[in-house]
């Protein structure tokens, strides 16, 4: 297995582990059905773009980034970065272009978006628009910077708010939106809605089950949660789908069913870190089911 791969399944892991930790401990206000009190999104919930955007910048997060990348690919990115600084009109986006995919090859999502989002700029179109907000969307969902999240929250916000703006029936650019809103910016009612939407006109849509399961399992909501991680896995059967079914199920206590997700989840990302973590749950498990 090469160093890439081994990368990005250390990314998908880490992230697994994080987002559990995280829908356990954030304030689910908001989650339930919408009244006069909490209809609208509390002030500490609100980002301004301009507040979120500060710091977080192309020359900023590319240092950053490559103070943890092998060095001689640090090195390229240098040599194209002072490219790129230097070039006018098209050649400027495309270099940008090319930026953007050397980032993301070594799954260094934030700088990736960025240039995502100056192509976007330069070029604006829904599908430009929609890769942004896309990277800054996973950037949000990847990163344990608590100060980097609201900005790269708010520049995905806007980039599928953009795509949407010139595709009205982009279901993605919706899907997207959606999951911008439910994770703070506005009434997550509002967002939950959005990936309603999707859902009822694309009802095997990966990224819209998903995220309806996680806002389930955030807000208690167990078995709502399962026949969208089942939609999911019949789709797409992902370690993430079937580690968060099990979570679901163990929460219902339905302890069986939970370790055979749970070994499935372990099997597909064949990682020695989510390994060790699903054996210790498997053990605690069975002990109950014993």
């Amino acid at each position: 297995m090469n160093s890439s791969i081994r990368l990005k399944q250390t990314i998908i892991i880490g992230a697994i582990l994080l987002l559990v930790a995280f829908l356990f401990t954030r304030d689910i206000k908001g989650l339930v059905k919408p009244t006069e009190e909490n209809g609208k999104m509390p002030s500490s919930g609100q980002v301004s773009e301009s507040a979120a955007s500060s710091g977080l910048n192309i020359q900023t997060t590319s240092e950053a980034a490559k103070n943890i990348i092998n060095k001689n690919l640090a090195t390229d990115i240098t040599a194209l970065e002072n490219s790129y600084k230097g070039a006018t009109g098209a050649q400027k986006i495309e270099l940008a272009q090319q930026l953007a995919q050397k980032w993301d090859d070594v799954e260094q999502l934030t700088p990736s978006a960025l240039y995502l989002e100056v192509v976007a700029e330069a070029k604006p179109s829904s599908i430009n628009w929609l890769a942004s907000g896309n990277k800054f969307l996973k950037a949000f969902e990847s990163t344990q910077d608590s100060l980097a999240q609201p900005a790269l929250l708010q520049k995905a916000n806007t980039s599928f708010t953009k795509a949407l703006a010139l595709d009205k029936e982009n279901i993605d650019a919706k899907t997207g939106l959606g999951v911008t809103i439910v994770n703070g910016l506005g009434a997550p009612m509002q967002g939950i809605a959005m990936l309603l939407e999707v859902v009822a006109k694309d009802p095997k849509n990966v990224k819209a089950n998903m995220n309806l399961g996680l806002f389930s399992i955030k807000s208690g909501q167990f078995d709502k949660a399962i026949p969208r991680f089942n939609t999911v896995i019949a789709t797409a059967p992902t370690p993430e789908a079937y580690f968060y079914l099990a979570t679901a199920l163990e929460n219902l206590n339905k302890n069986k069913e939970a370790v055979e997700a749970y070994l499935t989840s372990k099997k597909l990302a064949a990682n020695p870190t989510l390994s060790s973590f699903i054996d210790k749950k498997v053990a605690e498990l069975k002990n109950k089911i014993n």
